[in-house]
């Protein structure tokens, strides 16, 4: 997924309340591409994703993985594809999404919805503390390696790889 694509899909979903994660989320925050991307993680709001479908299924993406509750991911035959994450939203502002063990969701504190840059506009993105969270409890690839020291020496954060 390019800087371009990405704006092209948060322009397709204006409107719906998304906020960049993984590679672009960290991209993002440090307001310049810094390696290439397979795909877009964007997180949404459960109640939001009727339009986030409909507004990629009109621009010719299709849903090829169903993990639902968890994620699902919409990819077009060109390749481009965007990695779908729903939260269910509380009323202070903090949210969680769905995890394969029930009893551990993932949990976003409201504070951790921020913004970054992506070819020199704002977006919606999570927070450098947030995208460490999601980094753990597997064993990292080399991309993951990068990130993590990417928000290192960006923000000066502890990560654990």
């Amino acid at each position: 997924m390019t800087a371009d694509g990405a704006l092209a899909v948060l322009t397709l979903l204006r409107g719906a309340d998304v906020w960049i994660a993984g590679g672009w989320g960290i991209d993002a925050l440090v307001g310049k591409q810094t390696r290439p991307h397979r795909d877009l993680d964007l997180a949404h709001r459960a109640d939001h994703e009727p339009r986030v479908i409909e507004a990629l299924a009109a621009a010719g993406f299709t849903e090829t993985l169903d993990q639902r509750p968890v994620r699902f991911v919409m990819a077009r035959p060109s390749g481009e594809s965007v990695d779908l994450h729903p939260l269910v939203f509380a009323p202070d502002g903090s949210a969680v999404q769905s995890s394969h063990d029930p009893d551990e969701p993932f949990r976003y504190p409201a504070d951790c919805f921020t913004a970054g840059t992506i070819g020199g506009e704002r977006v919606p993105c999570l927070s450098a503390a947030q995208q460490v969270a999601f980094h753990q409890g597997y064993e990292p690839a080399g991309h993951d390696r990068h990130d993590m020291a990417l928000l290192r020496e960006t923000f000066g954060i502890a990560t654990h790889f």
